[in-house]
């Protein structure tokens, strides 16, 4: 077999094994389940606008302006009795008056009160709320992932060389087409599982009628979200089966791991409790390690030129093909030193 042949075959392996785990599969499914009730929850659980009652006329047009669904009675009796039996919030009667049963309706206050102009000198177009959850959810998005699949990169190449199968896998193809293989094929399904979830999140957008402004700036961010994961993940995945190569048994996976582990965690952590620093998450998107989630995030918020994305891209690609030649040196240096953890000098030296 040619070596792109033989990648082919591993990587097959690799996708039927994993399509056939059953944590996996549950996993993709609890996924799904949880964006699909962050979307369509809120929409169930808000019940429409709030209805209220009003005997005075003027009140119809403040309130319909507020998003109230207003509902004209002819006198405060009628008002009080739609009140009593529930198929209203709050009544405006003449007065004016509002009435409700328990709690004062502020909200419904608020629309008929006369407040003075406000001017924003930096007016945003998003709930501040979002722009927060959006790019927490991105940032969430690529450390689980990573942080997950190249864990299980690494257990799999240790399983292997415990289990000495690894010996009769290098006698059909060779060590790179083997580490080729693996990575390829939990690059390719990171990468469907988070395009799938996504893509369920923006159509779920578009169905139950998110707000038009959310959805414009989710979408660039999601679109350029995916190239710097792909990237991104390509840049740890032979680095985690670099590390997984080092160890001789699963119970040192934690010692021979603990810097990549440090490259995932420190980038995630630096990039979520930054977010109101504006020039760090400037420095941060141009760092390949913290790139994949600060520039998303600054493409959302708008604070990134148009060419930045593209810079950063690039830095990004140059260092995953390093990482991806400094990780299939030390993979291949210690796969076949299977009876004792190998020091990373040691797999540098020997491959």
């Amino acid at each position: 077999m040619t070596t792109f042949e033989a990648t082919r075959l591993v990587a097959a392996r690799e996708l039927r094994t994993k399509l056939r785990d059953k944590a996996f599969l549950y996993s993709t499914a609890f996924f799904l389940v949880i964006v699909i009730a962050s979307i369509v929850l809120p929409a169930i659980l808000g019940g429409g606008p709030t209805k209220v009652a009003t005997a005075v006329p003027a009140a119809t047009a403040p309130l319909r302006q507020a998003g109230f669904e207003v509902v004209e009675v002819t006198d405060v009796t009628a008002a009080e009795r739609l009140l009593r039996d529930g198929e209203v919030e709050a009544a405006v009667v003449p007065g004016p008056e509002v009435l409700a049963m328990e709690e004062p309706p502020s909200e419904v206050v608020a629309a008929l009160s006369v407040a003075p102009p406000v001017r924003l000198l930096e007016a945003g177009d998003l709930d501040p709320f979002l722009k927060f959850l959006i790019p927490s959810i991105l940032a969430m998005l690529f450390f689980i992932t990573s942080y997950t699949y190249g864990l299980q990169i690494a257990q799999s190449v240790i399983e292997e060389k415990q289990t000495r199968i690894v010996e009769i896998l290098v006698s059909s193809v060779s060590v790179r087409a083997l580490l080729a293989g693996k990575v390829a094929a939990m690059t390719l399904l990171a990468f469907g599982q988070i395009a799938l979830l996504a893509l369920v999140a923006f159509v779920g957008m578009k169905v139950t009628d998110v707000d038009t402004g959310v959805v414009n700036a989710v979408g660039p961010a999601l679109g350029w979200f995916l190239p710097f994961f792909v990237l991104g993940f390509l840049m740890l995945a032979t680095v985690w089966a670099g590390v997984g190569a080092l160890a001789s048994r699963q119970e040192e996976i934690t010692s021979t791991s603990s810097p990549v582990q440090m490259a995932v965690l420190i980038p995630f952590f630096a990039v979520l409790f930054l977010q109101d620093n504006a020039e760090a998450q400037r420095i941060l998107s141009y760092i390949p390690f913290s790139s994949p989630i600060a520039m998303p995030i600054r493409t959302f918020n708008g604070d990134a030129a148009a060419w930045e994305p593209l810079v950063s891209l690039l830095i990004l690609a140059v260092t995953a093909v390093l990482l991806l030649a400094a990780g299939a040196r030390i993979y291949q240096g210690s796969l076949m030193r299977t009876r004792q953890k190998t020091s990373l000098l040691a797999a540098w030296k020997n491959a």
